[in-house]
């Protein structure tokens, strides 16, 4: 559990010390480690895991950017960093931190561009579909297409650097002396053996509070009920250790949910199954939302609908399709994914109502028709009307990932209630206030990493220009 320490009374005997130090060895605590490193410092990361995972590993992978070379090299050439924030503030309903919009928009381009000419990262743009939000193609992966092969990457860099991970270093303690610098952090093993580590700068990376569930009840009581599918380690570390400093919060309402959660086996099934054409009906068999809405909201749509789940039907088409990402060819191995030939065997398959089943089935097919308007909202006419054989998974909503916390400045300093920055401390990805604005619908696919590696790679950055200039 997370304590939020803060103490002003830094030891004198302090042992190791590094120019800066990573609290979170996911991408934002990586690539905050690669750029310092860069900067001239030197850089200990840690760790609290045994070997790092965090919410990097669980995710997609996929890092929205615009006006790459990776998008010129699939001739899109019109995306700028402008109509990215565009999309991101359409999102929030323009509820997100402008500056921070602005800075992650104008920054994860040049970011990805700089890890593939120092690190030779290889990024690919996924454009086969657009994701709910996004106006154009820039979603950028790694080939394998998995946040564990992003992380991987991130890890064989930092390796390459000579930066080390410390593992099994679970941060307890921040030492603030005068002039409201961080001069230390204490540092416990999981023998119980304790160590102060002195630093000239400090960088939070350590994600957010979702496997806080005292936190998650305070501030967004709506998921509190549903399964957590993010990184047991996010504790609040920062949002904690914020309020002790007296360090401005915001948007800790806002969060990350996910409609597409393979139930009971908890595996991430992708939302682009429901952008090619595929429905959510509920155990009535009846559909109940805009499936094309955003994946993040339809979390707690789903929860809210009888048993909290809901079953995602498509065809073969959009099945064939959903091969190419590896998540789902795990469902299909973990026998997530029903076949039938009819409605009359889906509805045995998946213990629906066949009446309703068909009617449902029967009204999507006029709506795609152009026969009909969706009383939900949604366009059926942009994408093939669904045809037998079907498939269908059984599904939850569930809370990946929050998105409010420490407020950061255009150096990814952290600020205080006044608006003015602690002279050496840092902030990014879930650790920082992010860029969804205060509600679950305001995420736009993506966000999460967007932040990390955007706001990680100015943390990393500034904190190794401030180290070096004490």
């Amino acid at each position: 559990m997370a304590s939020g320490e803060v103490s002003r009374e830094v030891p004198a005997d302090i042992g190791t010390t590094a120019d800066v130090v990573v609290i979170g060895a996911g991408a934002c605590g990586l690539v905050a480690a690669l750029r310092a490193k860069a900067a001239g410092a030197e850089v200990i990361v840690l760790e609290r895991d045994a070997s790092p995972s965090g919410s990097t590993a669980m995710s997609s992978g996929f890092v929205p950017a615009p006006a790459t070379r990776f998008q010129l090299a699939r001739g899109i050439d019109d995306d700028t960093p402008q109509r990215l924030a565009a999309d991101i503030m359409a999102k929030s309903q323009g509820k997100s931190e402008s500056h921070l919009v602005k800075l992650a928009s104008e920054t994860i381009g040049p970011a990805l561009e700089w890890l593939a000419d120092r690190f030779g990262i290889d990024w690919i743009v996924l454009d086969d579909f657009l994701y709910p939000g996004h106006s154009r193609h820039r979603m950028h992966a790694v080939p394998e297409k998995t946040g564990e092969a992003l992380l991987a990457r991130f890890l064989a860099a930092s390796q390459a650097a000579e930066i080390p991970v410390v593992t099994d270093a679970c941060v307890i303690r921040l030492f603030e002396g005068k002039g409201r610098r961080i001069d230390a952090v204490e540092v416990e093993r999981p023998d119980g053996a304790r160590e102060v580590i002195g630093c000239g700068a400090l960088v939070l990376a350590c994600n957010g509070y979702g496997g806080n569930p005292d936190l998650v009840r305070r501030y967004i009581p709506e998921i509190a009920g549903g399964p957590y599918f993010g990184h047991a380690g996010n504790q609040g570390d920062a949002v904690l250790w914020g309020e002790a400093l007296g360090a401005r919060l915001e948007h800790l309402s806002g969060y990350q949910g996910h409609g597409s959660l393979a139930h009971p086996q908890g595996i991430l099934i992708s939302w682009a199954l429901m952008m090619e054409g595929g429905i959510q009906v509920n155990t009535e068999g009846r559909r109940f939302s805009n499936e094309n809405g955003g994946y993040s909201e339809q979390a707690v749509e789903i929860l809210a609908q009888p048993g909290g789940v809901a079953w995602n039907l498509y065809d073969r088409r959009i099945h064939d399709f959903a091969l190419s990402f590896p998540d789902y060819r795990q469902a299909v191995q973990a026998g997530a994914i029903r076949e039938t030939a009819d409605v009359a065997g889906l509805a045995k398959v998946t213990g629906l109502p066949e009446r309703a089943l068909a009617e449902t089935l029967s009204e999507a097919a006029e709506l795609q028709a152009g026969r009909a308007v969706d009383r939900f909202g949604r366009d059926f006419t942009v994408k093939p009307a669904l045809a037998p054989p079907f498939h269908a998974v059984k599904v939850t909503g569930a809370l990946f990932h929050t998105q409010g916390g420490l407020m950061i400045d255009e150096g990814a300093r952290v600020v205080d209630q006044a608006g003015l920055a602690f002279p050496n401390l840092f902030a990014g990805g879930g650790a920082a206030c992010g860029v969804s604005g205060p509600s679950v619908s305001g995420y736009l696919s993506g966000n999460g990493l967007l932040t990390a590696i955007a706001f990680g790679f100015i943390a990393g950055a500034s904190a190794g220009v401030t180290a070096s200039e004490r």
